[in-house]
């Protein structure tokens, strides 16, 4: 097996000043790309610099833009210098996050908003600045970050899970939209101890979850032969896929007693034997015109 090359590639990893970020820029440049490293600056210095600097000193390419990714224009600047100085843009990873995490009934609705901004929207701006170019170049490796609170659920992070979720409905219908001119876009589910997760977890859970560990599935996303519409799971070296399915169901009807029905026999309608995985959202249609169609002409 042949190494994992990125040489002439050019990538931007947002949110890459630290934490699980700095590990994707590293592996990235670590094998041939040209990497734009993008974070805010902060009350202690310039974060994405010090990463180039790291990168520099190690013999590789790269860039520093300390864009927020929910300002629209200040993304399109770091999308425009990167294209200016290396002539194409191959590699997105949309990692760039926050938490603002309480309970539900506790949380503030400008603790939602700010975190479906800066995740969701956030990706949503970075994409739509790269998405022309690489439709004029016919290629592109998008990478989404979603997560395990998206997938599947977890207490006190309501936004964040929101806007983990919503990331994967983005890369389900920009797999589809990309795929003439081989853009292929998927979702990162990480896990793994950075400056979010500090604090949260034990300090030897911290120790077995280091970010460099879920870096091989962002490469793994943003290779030449990367699949395409892939949610891959990973963490502590370990990795695995999620999927969302669609069961075979039941047909009830338009009766008056449907919703009774349904009832009685939802365990049959949610029974995941046979189920499978729908190429596209108009899968679920299909098969409900075609179950029902049969069950009408008997």
């Amino acid at each position: 097996m042949g190494k994992m090359d990125f040489k002439g590639r050019v990538a931007i990893v947002t949110g890459a000043g630290g934490g699980l970020g700095r590990q994707h820029a590293l592996a990235l440049a670590a094998r041939g790309a040209k990497v734009v490293v993008n974070d805010l600056k902060g009350p202690h210095g310039d974060p994405a610099r010090s990463v180039v600097d790291e990168i520099i000193a190690a013999g590789g390419e790269a860039m520093a833009h300390a864009a927020s990714v929910t300002d629209f224009d200040a993304v399109q600047d770091m999308v425009d210098q990167a294209k200016a100085k290396w002539g194409r843009i191959d590699i997105l990873v949309n990692n760039a996050g926050i938490l603002r995490d309480k309970s539900f009934a506790k949380m503030e609705l400008a603790d939602f908003r700010l975190v479906m901004n800066v995740h969701l929207m956030g990706s949503v701006h970075c994409t739509k600045a790269v998405w022309p170019i690489m439709n004029e170049q016919k290629y592109g490796r998008i990478v989404m970050t979603t997560s395990s609170s998206g997938l599947y659920g977890n207490f006190g992070q309501s936004n964040y899970g929101a806007a983990k979720m919503a990331l994967v409905g983005l890369m389900q219908t920009l797999s589809i939209e990309g795929a003439k001119n081989d853009i292929r876009v998927n979702c990162l589910a990480p896990t793994a101890a950075t400056r979010m997760t500090e604090g949260l977890m034990p300090r030897e859970v911290l120790d077995a979850l280091k970010p460099e560990a879920v870096c091989p599935a962002m490469l793994v996303l943003a290779a030449e032969d990367a699949p395409n519409r892939t949610i891959l799971c990973a963490g502590a070296g370990v990795f695995e896929a999620a999927h969302i399915t669609l069961t075979q169901g039941i047909w009830v009807g338009l009766g008056d007693d449907a919703p009774e029905q349904l009832a009685e026999r939802l365990a049959q309608a949610t029974d995941r034997q046979g189920e499978t995985v729908p190429e596209s959202g108009a899968a679920q249609g299909t098969n409900e015109v075609t179950r029902a169609s049969a069950r009408l002409r008997t």
